[in-house]
């Protein structure tokens, strides 16, 4: 039997396969693991580092960036969108979580982040 870790859309399974006869092999029914966290998707910073705010704007679930809603030292309220998301065939808004001032953009249309990546920064 030979075991390998497959990764699939992001997650990852611990998989055995036994081999059967003269040079066949039959898979064996993946057991789901523990999702292991992938490196960070780097991405490129819109603005450099040192200007970034001190409020953090997070992704709230893995997926791709489908459209920068908002631009760099623009004024937004609570709620408003700043990013949206695009996970599972879903448009999913990214909003401010406070009243700010936007100090970066940290990803471009069409980049892919994981869950808990930093979007955007406010001061």
């Amino acid at each position: 039997m030979k075991n390998y870790t497959i990764t699939v859309n992001g997650n990852t399974y611990d998989v055995t396969v036994e081999e059967k006869g003269a040079g066949t092999t039959t898979p064996v029914a993946p057991k789901a693991a523990a999702p292991v966290a992938a490196a960070p998707v780097a991405t490129p910073a819109a603005t450099p580092a040192a200007s970034a705010g001190s409020i953090e704007v997070k992704a709230g679930a893995a997926g791709k960036i489908w459209q920068v809603d908002s631009s760099v030292g623009q004024a937004v309220k609570r709620g408003d969108t700043i990013i949206i998301l695009e996970a599972m065939k879903m448009e999913i808004p990214v909003v401010a979580p406070e009243d700010g001032t936007i100090a970066s953009i940290n990803v471009g249309v069409g980049d892919a982040v994981e869950s808990g990546a930093v979007l955007a920064t406010l001061n």
